[in-house]
């Protein structure tokens, strides 16, 4: 198809086939470079915060452990800040603005964070981090699932937000030499370790650069012989790198008009009349699966001193097999995501995790684990626990209109943290001194009910998304006639 000028009906609507066309290209080189200059983001976020959660800084800046704890609340809030403002600006304003800019905002913020002379210089730059990060969580799953062809964007989507836990492997096995006295100066270590993140992500800005803006976001907003160009051009590339492109099927071109700004009273009906059981599904998934991951990942340091006696240098060496296991259940599961069917999926690997997990207590109630077999149980849990996790962005992201996919994921994203701020706090509590496991095996019965609800919740009135166009999932609000 070539980049003629779209055809404009009496009505002001241009008919188009980008979505179509985008969603019938083959697998080439370019999606990969797609996977990886948008995918790293989830990198970084890992190995921010395990750099963080050793907490090297503290002696060298004087700070006490709720000092500590605080930093970990600011980068939160930026988290949530940037969530919302970069999401809002990124359906105005593009995806590649956004994406880029976010990236941009995340290096400087976490070179200078590396520099701090003091506490408070940390937390606000923390805090800018922080926001970087959640800009990225909402423009780069919209760029992702917009560019990928429908027959992989399940697989492609939860597998990037699962590579999360390949960052937190690298913090934690970085930790174990910048923090080792006897390699580097208590002063030195932590510093260095502010700067892997930049380091890392200097590249994948020029990565950046060669990526396309969203057609589908083009064609929505006025520019509709650019979003054809930009198809063109991406066809032309994966036809040099040797892709065997179908013919277009001319019954699955829409008609859009343009649509620059969404006021917020339509984004609530959108959420709460249009799509009320989406919303339900979005919001249970983020919230029930941000509980889980923060209950366990931010006390699991304390129930295996507490309750087995590890030490805390070798506390290190029990998390890899926990992040391995994180970092396999996206990657080994996520294409029967594609295969069985998201509802179908969601189910499964919420229900397995809330199973293995409540298995565990029962057991870890009668006394009978140890620190390696306690491990082996949440890494089993969470195998599948990720999985499912990494689907709640993907959920989000494909069932809501096209013109506020980005803000949709900050509001349940911003929502999920919140309600997984709770969890650190009520199983810190439920842990205690470590002479009572009466409380703590509460904890992890309610942890399973929660994903087990997540599960049922996502069955009953999830939408069957696999292998469809985002347009047949739903109508972005400018069309004006949708010929499928």
């Amino acid at each position: 198809m070539s980049s003629s000028a779209p055809a404009r009906d009496k009505d002001g609507g241009v008919r188009s086939l980008v979505p179509a066309r985008m969603d019938r290209l083959p697998w080439t080189r370019f999606h990969w470079s797609i996977v990886v200059g948008l995918g790293f983001s989830w990198v970084l976020d890992g190995l921010e915060i395990q750099i963080v959660a050793s907490a090297g800084f503290q002696k060298d800046l004087g700070m006490s452990a709720a000092e500590v704890g605080l930093l970990g609340t600011v980068y939160l809030f930026g988290q949530i800040a940037g969530a919302l403002i970069f999401g809002r600006l990124s359906d105005k304003l593009g995806r590649k603005k956004l994406f880029i800019l976010t990236l941009a905002i995340y290096l400087v913020a976490s070179g200078i964070a590396g520099l701090s002379p003091n506490m408070w210089f940390l937390l606000v730059f923390r805090f800018f981090a922080g926001m970087g990060i959640g800009g990225e969580y909402a423009a780069i799953n919209s760029a992702i699932d917009e560019l990928i062809p429908s027959k992989y964007r399940g697989r492609v989507d939860i597998a990037i937000n699962g590579t999360y836990w390949g960052g937190a492997a690298l913090g934690s096995a970085a930790n174990l030499f910048l923090l080792n006295p006897d390699i580097f100066t208590e002063n030195i270590g932590w510093r260095i370790g502010f700067f892997i993140g930049p380091v890392l992500g200097l590249a994948i800005i020029y990565l950046r650069r060669h990526i396309p803006e969203s057609p589908r976001w083009l064609m929505t907003h006025g520019r509709e012989q650019e979003a054809e160009s930009t198809v063109d051009d991406i066809e032309k590339t994966v036809r040099d790198q040797g892709g065997d492109i179908e013919p277009v099927d001319e019954s699955k071109a829409i008609t859009v008009t343009k649509t620059e700004r969404v006021p917020f009273r339509t984004i609530l009906h959108v959420l709460f009349k249009l799509y009320p059981k989406r919303t339900l599904v979005g919001a249970t998934m983020m919230v029930t699966q941000s509980f889980l991951y923060n209950a366990i990942f931010f006390t699991y340091a304390l129930v295996l001193q507490n309750f087995y006696g590890t030490s805390p240098s070798s506390t290190q060496y029990f998390f890899f097999p926990f992040a391995i296991g994180n970092l396999l259940g996206p990657l080994l599961l996520g294409h029967l995501f594609d295969v069985w069917g998201r509802r179908k999926m969601i189910f499964l690997t919420y229900g397995v995790s809330a199973a293995v997990l409540a298995a565990s207590a029962v057991l870890f109630s009668m006394d009978v684990l140890n620190a390696t077999t306690q491990t082996i149980f949440w890494c089993v849990s969470f195998f599948f626990a990720s999985a499912g996790a990494s689907s709640a962005y993907l959920t989000v992201s494909e069932t809501f209109p096209l013109e506020i996919r980005s803000q949709a994921i900050s509001y349940f994203f911003a929502l999920g943290q919140i309600a997984g701020s709770v969890a650190p706090l009520l199983y810190g509590i439920l842990i205690g001194d470590g002479t009572d496991r009466g409380p703590l095996t509460f904890g992890y019965f309610l942890g399973a009910a929660i994903m087990l609800v997540g599960g049922l919740i996502a069955l009953i009135f999830g939408v069957d998304a696999e292998r469809k166009s985002l347009e047949t999932i739903t109508n972005p609000l400018s069309v004006v006639k949708n010929d499928r």
